[in-house]
């Protein structure tokens, strides 16, 4: 699988509160995680690093794989750890007080992605000519936009826009959102905070990993895009391509 993950501070904040990787574990199968720390200061570095440490500690040393099934309880097993450590954390240490995290995170396997997410960052499945979007914000002005008191163009530009209803680490349990999705050679996973999403629509995110760029090229398009149009948030993205198991060329003669 081709690969990559980025992070930028953005033009405006001085933190980056954004935290996230892509993880090979030993029977060579992917995890990737972006997570959007709140909190202010320190304390939304420290709610997102440690909820991905804690997911990477636990994927790497894994030597089996994993049905759908299993990848789901895996990852909402691993997000309630997370949510436990980072919760108990924030009521010991005044400093840490309120901290939290979104997180999106997916295992990829040949045959099947699994993917699991609280707040409102997000995942999309990159098709030859279409994104979809796979995840859904578990924030203030989604619920609104569901229940019909606001538009999508009211959604949009709405004041409350950053206030989420689901995070990691500020209760004592959450409720992580998982889909188990078929994949094939050739499509990929979108995985972003909200610093991208507010900046670009998902049309312009397709547009932009249909160039004929490298991944990294476009991924750094992405960002760099972002930044152009304010940069006010932290911009965050793990991107996966399926790549095929024989190049072009490599076939059996």
């Amino acid at each position: 699988m081709e690969t990559v993950y980025l992070t930028d501070v953005g033009r405006v904040r001085e933190h980056n509160e954004d935290a996230g990787g892509i993880f090979e574990n030993e029977s060579g199968e992917y995890l990737a995680v972006v997570a959007d720390g709140m909190g202010g200061h320190q304390a939304g570095d420290v709610a997102s690093e440690m909820a991905v440490d804690i997911l990477r500690k636990a994927w790497e040393p894994v030597t089996q794989s994993f049905s759908p099934e299993e990848a789901e309880s895996w990852l909402q097993q691993q997000i309630g750890t997370a949510n436990s450590r980072i919760y108990e954390m924030s009521t010991e240490n005044n400093k840490m007080a309120g901290m939290g995290t979104t997180m999106v995170a997916a295992i990829c396997t040949l045959s099947f992605a699994v993917i699991a997410h609280v707040g409102d960052s997000r995942a999309y499945h990159l098709t030859e000519d279409q994104i979809h979007l796979k995840t859904e914000d578990h924030s203030l002005v989604n619920e609104l936009k569901k229940s019909g008191q606001i538009t999508e163009d009211e959604a949009e530009n709405h004041p409350r826009k950053n206030v989420l209803t689901r995070a990691i680490g500020t209760e004592t349990k959450v409720k992580s959102q998982t889909m188990a999705m078929e994949w094939k050679a050739g499509e990929g996973l979108l995985l972003c905070s909200d610093g991208l999403t507010n900046k670009m629509s998902a049309e312009e995110m397709k547009e932009c990993m249909k160039s004929p760029d490298s991944l990294y090229e476009r991924a750094l398009t992405l960002i760099h895009t972002a930044n152009e149009r304010g940069g006010e948030d932290n911009i965050t993205l793990a991107v996966i391509i399926h790549s095929p198991l024989e190049k072009e060329g490599e076939l059996d003669e």
